[in-house]
C-alpha cells in the first residue's frame, strides 16, 4: 500500500498505524511524508513571511521520516507548499498514493489553512482520505 501522509507535526509509526488501522505491517507500506509550510496565522501568510514555516516543516518531515524509517517503514519525505491541498497535489504528481492520511491539530490549535475536509480531498484527488488528530 502506498500512503501519502500530510502532517504538520512529527508522527510515529504507531500514530500512522492507528490512523490507517492496526492490520497493516510496516514492511507492507510505502510512505511519502509531506509537511506543508503552514503559517501560524493569516497575517504571516499574507505577508509572505515563510522562512519560519518552511524551517518548521523541514524539521517535521525529517523527524517523521526518521521515526518511520526506524520502525521499518519505506519512507520518503518532502516539504510542501503553505496551501495543504497544493502540497498534496504536488506530491501526487510523483507519488501515486493508494490512500491519503491527513494529520491535523485539534480545532482550537490549528494553524492557518490547516483544516481540510476529507470528503472534498477524496473527491478532488480520487483517493480515499483519512484524518487523524496530532498533538
Amino acid at each position: 500500500m502506498k500512503l501519502l501522509v500530510l502532517t504538520s507535526e512529527p508522527i510515529t509509526a504507531g500514530q500512522l498505524r492507528d490512523a490507517v488501522g492496526g492490520g497493516t505491517q510496516p514492511e507492507e507500506v510505502e510512505v511519502m511524508v509531506v509537511a506543508p509550510a503552514l503559517q501560524d496565522d493569516a497575517l504571516h501568510f499574507w505577508l509572505s513571511d515563510a522562512d519560519d514555516a518552511i524551517g518548521r516543516a523541514d524539521q517535521v518531515r525529517r523527524k517523521t521520516a526518521d521515526q518511520l524509517g526506524e520502525a521499518g517503514v519505506s519512507v520518503s519525505s518532502d516539504t510542501g507548499e503553505s496551501d495543504p491541498e497544493q502540497a498534496i497535489e504536488d506530491a501526487l504528481m510523483t507519488f501515486r498514493a493508494d490512500r491519503i492520511v491527513v494529520f491535523e491539530h485539534a480545532p482550537d490549535e490549528r494553524r492557518y489553512r490547516e483544516e481540510l475536509d476529507p470528503a472534498d480531498l477524496q473527491q478532488r484527488f480520487s483517493v480515499p482520505v483519512d484524518r487523524a488528530t496530532v498533538t
